[in-house]
């Protein structure tokens, strides 16, 4: 926490950069409540939610690695600008047209506004600061912040869903990446990175190249894949929740609202926890603890049969996905240089969204044979079965303080050039 403040006391860009995440993760939170109900509401059927937030993320699925190369080969500021302003059009479009299919479209626009606006956020987030030591600090404040919005925006619908609509929502969610948009365009930050002159010139050859690079490192290609099942766990979550809370529960809409709060709340706490960061080995075993954490957050949640109890394994499950996906970011960063690093996040960017994907297919499918905590604890079993396979594959791999390698984008195994990320930034001291 002493990390965290010391940045945003300190960095003044970089508060202005939270700034413009923190009210537009709020809006984001609010309207995810918003979009489940008018899911459930617009399309009677137990593929509603599944079929809405599968769409949002096809862009993803499909050019993750490219939209990883756009960060990669041009300014990443403009780049989360364009995301922002699709996402405005998006959302406005949601709260305007009262049809199923329509909402679909607008779904897969704002889907693509944000497999651009992730990879290219997350590769600039170095950048925003000026003392490199702060790095770990400000990822843990980006995973802070992005989910804040889950924590309090549902807390926010609650309060309006009991005076106005769900469309209201939806138009609370586009004003909110309007002020992001207004908030960004004058901050420094984000410049186009330094290129080797031996790149490939198209952006399929270097998304191509970056699919070769990190592929060929064992030890990420580990932490990709463990951490993209992780989310497939997460995804079948994601569409049990709304019913495991109101039918199994019996909560109100209201209720839904206040345990998503009590899952974001954990989450915070498990990003928090990274903002000093740490050598290679401690990093690995905190991302192995969050796998672990989350499998049996889950796993407790889908046994549980108290509103009381679900509150605490929803807490459990949200600081073990924090955990995840914090020390995920600074394993990415303790490796990989500037030239790279936006590729390596469009791949993290469509693993995960093809792991939410099929397990949104996946849960609409089971959702109508099993109940939803019969489906939260499947989710659970295979999270811990993850942890498991993880730990097995990692126990060799990043064993000492000070074996972290960089890669510069042309070659594995090579010191990365000045403008790369050194090992000792994510150490943090």
């Amino acid at each position: 926490m002493r990390e965290t403040f010391d940045l945003l006391a300190n960095e003044r860009r970089a508060r202005t950069f939270f700034l413009a995440l923190v009210q537009s993760a709020l809006g984001t939170g609010a309207g995810y409540i918003a979009l489940l109900l008018l899911a459930k509401h617009r399309l009677d059927s137990s593929w509603a939610i599944s079929l809405v937030l599968l769409a949002d993320l096809i862009p993803a699925m499909l050019l993750g690695p490219v939209f990883g190369a756009v960060a990669d080969r041009w300014s990443r500021k403009r780049c989360a600008i364009l995301a922002d302003v699709l996402r405005v059009v998006a959302f406005g479009g949601i709260a305007l047209f009262d049809s199923y299919a329509a909402m679909i479209g607008f779904a897969i626009l704002a889907g693509t506004g944000t497999a651009l606006f992730t990879p290219s956020v997350l590769a600039a987030l170095p950048s925003v600061i000026d003392d490199e030591r702060r790095l770990p600090a400000a990822s843990a404040l980006y995973g802070t912040v992005t989910d804040l919005g889950f924590t309090i925006g549902p807390l926010v619908a609650a309060g309006v869903l009991a005076l106005s609509s769900a469309e209201t929502l939806v138009w609370v969610n586009a004003a909110s990446f309007a002020m992001s948009v207004v908030l960004l365009v004058p901050l420094r930050f984000g410049q186009t990175p330094a290129q080797p002159d031996d790149i490939p010139r198209s952006l399929l050859g270097e998304a191509r190249e970056g699919l070769r690079l990190t592929t060929r490192m064992r030890a990420i290609r580990v932490v990709l894949l463990a951490s993209g099942a992780a989310m497939f766990c997460v995804g079948i979550f994601n569409v049990a929740e709304l019913f495991f809370a109101t039918e199994t529960l019996g909560a109100s809409n209201a209720g839904f609202g206040v345990l998503v709060t009590i899952f974001g709340v954990g989450f915070i706490c498990g990003s928090l926890i990274g903002s000093k960061g740490g050598p290679m080995p401690h990093l690995k075993r905190r991302f192995l603890a969050g796998l672990l954490v989350l499998g049996a957050g889950f796993a407790a949640m889908g046994l549980s049969d108290s509103y009381v109890l679900a509150a605490v394994t929803f807490a459990v499950a949200g600081f073990g996905n924090g955990l995840v996906l914090m020390y995920e970011r600074l394993l990415i960063y303790g490796v990989f240089g500037d030239t790279l690093v936006g590729r390596v996040f469009g791949i993290k960017d469509a693993l995960t969204a093809w792991a939410f994907g099929v397990a949104f297919v996946f849960s609409g499918a089971l959702l109508t044979a099993l109940g939803p905590g019969e489906l939260i604890l499947i989710a659970g079993g295979i999270g811990v079965v993850i942890s498991s396979i993880a730990a097995l594959a990692l126990r060799s791999e990043w064993s000492e303080p000070d074996n972290g390698q960089l890669v510069d984008g042309a070659a594995v195994g090579l010191p990365a050039p000045e403008i790369g990320i050194s090992t000792s930034v994510v150490s943090g001291d």
